[in-house]
C-alpha cells in the first residue's frame, strides 16, 4: 500500500548516530524489540514526571510509561529519596530483608484474596512461576489460555499471542501457534487455546482436556486481544469450570493491577487461585510477584516436608525494588486510582470526539487508566476481530510517527497507560495531535476499508 502525502521520514539526529554504534554490539541495535522503530529508536537523555527528553533535546509527553510500568511517571521525588537511602545500606544480600516483609503485607492488604506472596523479578517470571505452581499443585501438565493474550515471553504463556488468519485455525478449536521458531511441539501440545469472551465455545474446548488442565490463564483486560474487559459471564463460567474439574483459575494482572485498588479482579465476583503481578509494583524497577491462597502457595514453602516447587531468584525481593515498589503503591491509594481512571476516561472521550470530527472509521477501547485506538468502526470483541492486517498496521505506524513528531510517546499498538503525572492539559494536547493525525491518514484509511 502506498501512503502518498504522508510524511514518515525522520531527520538524521544524534539518536541515528548512536543507533549505528548500537547495531555493532546489539542485534538490531536494541535489547527490547518493543522499542525498535524505523529508521531508529530514540535515545533518552533524561525524564521527569510525564516528560521524556531525548539526546537531541526534544521533549515528549510519555503516554507509554515503559509499557505501563511507571504509575507515577519518571523520577518521583518520594521514590528517588527512599531508594537513595536504601542504596547506601546495600542493594542485594544472601539474606532476607525487612523491606520484603513490609511490602508483602501492604500488597496483601489491598485484596482479601491475596494470602501469600512470592516476589520475582518480572511479570514474565511471575507468570512462569504461576504456571509451575499450578502444575505442582494439581499434578497436571496442560494450561489453557485465551487466543491472542500476551503473558510474557515464557514458551507456554506466549502460545498463540501472534496467531493470524493463515495459522489460527477454526474458531471452534483454535490452533496452538508458536511465537518463536523452534518452539517444541510438546509445548504446543500442552497449551489449550480458547476464544476470549465466548464462554460456550471455551467450555466445549476445555471439556476435551478436563483431566489434564492445571490452570486456565486469564488476563481480565488483555491488551493484544483488543484491550477489552472480560465479561462477567466469561469469568464466572471459567471459574465454575475450574471448580468442577479440579483446576485452578490463574489471573495475569501484570498490567491490569493498575485498574482498581484491588486489581481488575475486583470487577468480578470470583477469587482466582493464583495471581501474577508486575510492572507498577516495582516502582520503576524490575519486579514481579506470584500471589495466591494459603493452600496453593504451600507448593513453594521450604518448611514443607516435600517442596513441590523449589523456587528462588538471585535478585528476587531485593531491597531496592521492595522499597521503590512500596513507596509507589503507598502513593497509589484509592484516591489516586480514582483520579487516574477519570483522566483516562477523559482521554477516551476526547479522542472519540476527535474520531467523529475527523469522520474516520476508528474507535477507542480500554478500562481503568488504559486505552487503545482501533482503526475500525466497531470495538472488537475478541482477538480475531482485533487482529490488524499489514495495511492497517502501516497506518498505525504512520500515526505513531506523527504523534512522535508532535511530541507524544505511545505504546506501539497505539495504546496508552497513564501515569499520575498526566494532567488534563497533556490529554487535551494528545487529542488535538490525534485529530491532526487522523486527517493525515484518512485518505489511505478509506482506501483499504
Amino acid at each position: 500500500m502506498k501512503t502518498e502525502g504522508i510524511e514518515t521520514e525522520l531527520k538524521p539526529s544524534a539518536s541515528s548516530h548512536l543507533f549505528q554504534q548500537a547495531c555493532r554490539v546489539l542485534p538490531g541495535g536494541v535489547s527490547r524489540n518493543t522499542i525498535f522503530r524505523k529508521p531508529h529508536p530514540y535515545y533518552v537523555e533524561g525524564a521527569s514526571g510525564c516528560h521524556i527528553t531525548d539526546i537531541d533535546g526534544v521533549q515528549r509527553v510519555d503516554f507509554a510509561n515503559n509499557m505501563a510500568s511507571l504509575i507515577h511517571g519518571h523520577g518521583h521525588p518520594a521514590i528517588v529519596n527512599a531508594v537513595t537511602k536504601q542504596l547506601q545500606k546495600g542493594t542485594a544480600f544472601t539474606m532476607a530483608t525487612e523491606a520484603e516483609v513490609i511490602y508483602a503485607q501492604l500488597l496483601c492488604d489491598r485484596n482479601p484474596g491475596f494470602e501469600k506472596i512470592r516476589f520475582v523479578n518480572s511479570g514474565t517470571e511471575a507468570v512462569m512461576a504461576m504456571i509451575k505452581a499450578a502444575r505442582a499443585y494439581t499434578g497436571r501438565p496442560k494450561i489453557a489460555k485465551a487466543e491472542g493474550a500476551y503473558h510474557g515471553s515464557y514458551d507456554f504463556a506466549e502460545v498463540s499471542q501472534t496467531a493470524g488468519p493463515d495459522n489460527w485455525g477454526d474458531v471452534e478449536h483454535p490452533n496452538s501457534v508458536p511465537v518463536a521458531v523452534g518452539t517444541p511441539q510438546s509445548v504446543l501440545d500442552d497449551v489449550v487455546v480458547i476464544p476470549f469472551n465466548d464462554p460456550e465455545k471455551a467450555t466445549l474446548i476445555l471439556d476435551q482436556y478436563a483431566d489434564q488442565i492445571a490452570c486456565v490463564l486469564i488476563d481480565p483486560i488483555p491488551h493484544r486481544v483488543g484491550l477489552i474487559p472480560a465479561t462477567n459471564d466469561f469469568i464466572k463460567t471459567i471459574y465454575q469450570w475450574t471448580r468442577k474439574n479440579s483446576a485452578l483459575l490463574a489471573f495475569d494482572e501484570v498490567i491490569t493491577f493498575r485498574t482498581l485498588y484491588s486489581g481488575a479482579q475486583g470487577n468480578y465476583d470470583v477469587t482466582p487461585d493464583l495471581t501474577a503481578l508486575g510492572k507498577i509494583i516495582g516502582g520503576g524497577f524490575p519486579s514481579g510477584a506470584l500471589i495466591g491462597s494459603n493452600e496453593v502457595m504451600k507448593v513453594l514453602d521450604p518448611r514443607e516436608e516435600k517442596v513441590l516447587l523449589p523456587h528462588s531468584g538471585t535478585f528476587s525481593a531485593n531491597p531496592i525494588t521492595m522499597t521503590a515498589g512500596r513507596i509507589a503503591m503507598e502513593m497509589f491509594d484509592q484516591q489516586a486510582v480514582t483520579r487516574i481512571n477519570q483522566m483516562a476516561e477523559t482521554a477516551r472521550s476526547q479522542i472519540t470526539e476527535a474520531i467523529k470530527l475527523a469522520d474516520i472509521p476508528a474507535c477507542i477501547t480500554g478500562d481503568g487508566s488504559m486505552f487503545r485506538l482501533h482503526l475500525k468502526s466497531n470495538p472488537p470483541k475478541n482477538y480475531r476481530q482485533a487482529w490488524i492486517n499489514p495495511e492497517t498496521s502501516q497506518l498505525i505506524k504512520t500515526l505513531l510517527d506523527h504523534l512522535y513528531q508532535e511530541g507524544f510517546i505511545m505504546i506501539n499498538t497505539c495504546s496508552a497507560a497513564l501515569s499520575t503525572a498526566i494532567t488534563e492539559t497533556e490529554i487535551e494536547q494528545l487529542s488535538e495531535a490525534m485529530f491532526s493525525g487522523f486527517k493525515k491518514i484518512k485518505p489511505a484509511l478509506e482506501s483499504i476499508q
